[in-house]
């Protein structure tokens, strides 16, 4: 039976609603799915599957890049449509897991970032050799569709209609953008459900070679760090990545490519780890006050225009980063914290950001950026509902006890 059978299957959408009621979803969207499901409304979208009728093409949105002038394209589908191709992601990537090898941990049951860094440490190798860090320039909509189904088509074999299906989809041309329907190079369009199996799959042969040769290396998705104890070694893995990138129409992303000596440690997936100590990479600390300070002038600007009190705007900066950093995204089991507490073993970082954070609320509150503003007490934040990080990890790690068994280097407050 083809999994594309199984989609208008209940007992399967059931399943997929209780995996997702295990998650750290929002409340919010799990009732929206327990609703899709219960008024059957994947069913017109499996007639249109199982009728090889033209699905609708996928809107096209551009994304500015948290703390940069950047921008990335995204795309989604119509809501409906976007919920089965999750289902059908979510089986797929339970189904065929088998054909990736252990050093991928990007969009996999039971493996995630924090598997990835705990694993590496676990070697107990990286910290006295030589790495290379790389990542890949616009990854997902740079992959040549072309060159991924016959890769598709190996791995699918045994479900001839869902290859189909899947490459009708990715050899669309169109896409609607602003009202338009144009025709562009959309690679494995980034933003929608089955770009993470693409992703895996395009690079699969890499992860192999690597797995093969007994190197130790990890990748997830386009973010990829490879260790030997040799320096002419690493430089010649670092070859080889680049090689094997361009020979299939991806190239690197040259701000992202960093070579580490032993001793420096590495920062891995926006963890920094240097000997037995696992923080926050000090870029992504930076980014994050960087948004705080963007955040706050903009709610300064916007308390003085209105005429509101400083708790006001006060209350408005606690809330976007509560939500920011300590409760879950709408479909995303990896909050901001979800990421970060399983693994680091040090509050160095998160205490950096809560004094950054209380400095701009106390700073929203007295309207001053002199010691004045020291005024507005701790106590006074706390009312306001602003919550410590530092507590909060704590709080995590006593929670989840088990995230506790990875050695030295899994959790605060062993």
């Amino acid at each position: 039976m083809s999994l594309l059978d199984q989609l208008s299957d209940e007992a399967v959408w059931n399943r997929f609603y209780e995996y997702k009621l295990s998650l750290a979803c929002p409340k919010q969207f799990t009732g929206e799915l327990r609703r899709f499901i219960d008024e059957k409304r994947y069913l017109p979208v499996c007639e249109i599957i199982n009728a090889g009728k033209d699905f609708p093409i996928p809107q096209k949105s551009i994304i500015a890049k948290m703390g940069t002038d950047k921008k990335r394209v995204v795309y989604t589908y119509p809501r409906d449509e976007n919920t089965v191709l999750k289902l059908l992601t979510w089986m797929i990537l339970r189904k065929y897991d088998r054909i990736f090898s252990r050093n991928l941990y990007s969009f996999r049951p039971g493996r995630t970032a924090k598997d990835a860094v705990r694993d590496l440490l676990k070697t107990g190798k990286v910290s006295q050799a030589y790495s290379y860090k790389v990542d890949i320039h616009d990854y997902f909509n740079s992959v040549p569709v072309k060159r991924l189904l016959p890769m598709q088509k190996a791995a699918l074999g045994d479900d001839e209609k869902l290859y189909s299906f899947l490459a009708k989809l990715l050899l669309e041309p169109r896409v609607s953008d602003r009202g338009k329907v144009i025709v562009e190079r959309k690679g494995i369009m980034a933003g929608t459900p089955l770009s993470s199996f693409y992703a895996n799959l395009y690079l699969s042969e890499l992860d192999r070679h690597f797995e093969e040769s007994g190197v130790i290396y990890a990748r997830y998705s386009d973010d990829m760090i490879v260790f030997s104890p040799d320096e002419a070694q690493v430089k010649k893995h670092a070859e080889f990545i680049r090689s094997f990138l361009a020979a299939n129409s991806l190239t690197v992303n040259p701000a992202k490519e960093n070579f580490g000596d032993p001793g420096d440690g590495f920062v891995f997936l926006g963890f920094s780890c240097v000997g037995n100590k696992v923080d926050i990479a000090p870029a992504t600390v930076k980014k994050l006050k960087q948004k705080m300070r963007r955040k706050r002038d903009a709610l300064s600007r916007w308390q003085k225009r209105n005429g509101f009190g400083g708790e006001k705007a006060a209350k408005a900066f606690i809330r976007i980063f509560n939500a920011k950093l300590l409760e879950s995204p709408r479909d995303n089991e990896l909050s901001w914290s979800h990421w970060f507490f399983p693994v680091i073993n040090t509050t160095e970082s998160l205490h950096a950001i809560d004094l950054y954070a209380q400095d701009c609320l106390r700073y929203l509150i007295s309207g001053r950026h002199t010691k004045a503003r020291f005024n507005v007490r701790y106590e006074d934040l706390k009312a306001l509902g602003y919550r410590s990080l530092v507590h909060a990890c704590y709080r995590h790690a006593a929670e989840n006890p088990q995230e506790k068994e990875t050695g030295k280097n899994g959790g605060v407050g062993k």
